[in-house]
């Protein structure tokens, strides 16, 4: 929520301090694989612009990792700035920049009877209720390509795709039962633990496709 009013604020205050420098600012509304969010761009010169803007979303999905039905809860969250060539007389645009990366996710195990933890099978009534939770790095370099369609100086429709490197997970797994102190469960639950950090290792290069709608103001 924090990082969502910084966000706003963030927005607003490019709107308010650039429109008076340039005349070509746009607000676009974005959807894509970092989620929903807004999006600001401004123009200082005719191949070059400057973008800024978050995005979130948040979704529930199931998921086996590591030997383990897991019911996984994923939020992304995204604030991020790019620079913007444009390649003249032509829609398309590289773009480079850092994103402020607050993407997770974070699993419960559903498996009934008994669970293989580590290779070996424990109780799930003894094990109680086994969590992870993955995160990635706070700060993630973008880079990517677009497109640009604009109608005149009034609306445009925009596409992009690119990669965010957001870095190996850092996983930390737990259950609540009554062995969950127990030495031998601690051992099969590390073991556990670096099986499924490394499964999750796929999601260290993001991939980013979004498209927006813009207006200009």
């Amino acid at each position: 929520m924090k990082r969502m009013i910084a966000a706003a604020a963030a927005l607003a205050t490019f709107g308010a301090t650039d429109a008076v420098a340039d005349d070509d600012l746009w607000i676009a509304a974005r959807a894509g694989t970092q989620g929903l969010g807004l999006e600001a761009t401004w123009r200082p010169v005719p191949y070059l612009d400057l973008r800024a803007g978050f995005s979130r979303y948040d979704y529930d999905t199931t998921r086996t990792e590591a030997g383990i039905d897991y019911e996984a809860e994923l939020g992304l969250e995204s604030l991020y700035a790019t620079v913007n060539a444009r390649i003249p007389a032509s829609p398309v645009r590289f773009s480079a920049g850092l994103v402020a990366n607050g993407n997770e996710g974070n699993f419960l195990g559903n498996d009934t009877g008994t669970y293989e933890i580590g290779g070996q099978l424990f109780d799930a009534s003894q094990v109680g209720n086994l969590r992870g939770r993955a995160t990635f790095d706070d700060l993630a370099p973008y880079a990517g390509m677009g497109l640009d369609f604009r109608l005149g100086d009034t609306v445009g429709l925009h596409f992009d795709a690119g990669v965010m490197y957001q870095g190996d997970p850092s996983l930390a797994m737990s259950a609540d039962g009554i062995i969950a102190s127990d030495p031998t469960f601690q051992a099969a639950l590390e073991t556990e633990r670096a099986e499924l950090e490394e499964e999750l290792e796929d999601f260290a290069w993001y991939p980013v496709l979004a498209v927006s709608f813009s207006v200009n103001f």
